[in-house]
């Protein structure tokens, strides 16, 4: 029994530490941070955009749940509708830079 708790442990800890990378190299992508925002020529390029894009960790489909300016940036938080992972993604207007 202390032998299958022990494999079942280590490999959620292995599937912790991939999900963990997964969000890291999501924050080093475009769009994944606000020093790497997303240049687009229109305010209404951003939520199709946003829509657009897929999970990091599972690659499923997003939900828009928010676009606010924070900044001088569009800010959109999605959702996974697979996993439920929460991303926001950062865009900067061209017009306005």
């Amino acid at each position: 029994m202390a032998r299958k708790r022990a494999e079942r442990r280590a490999l959620e800890r292995d599937v912790k530490k991939q999900l963990e990378q997964k969000d890291k190299l999501a924050a080093l992508s475009p769009g994944g941070a606000p020093e790497r925002a997303i240049e687009v020529a229109s305010a209404s390029l951003v939520e199709p955009m946003a829509r657009a894009s897929k999970c990091p960790r599972c690659g499923g489909d997003v939900r828009l749940e928010e676009h606010v300016v924070e900044r001088g940036l569009r800010v959109v938080r999605v959702r996974c509708t697979a996993c439920g992972s929460p991303r926001a993604l950062y865009y900067r207007i061209a017009a306005l830079h």
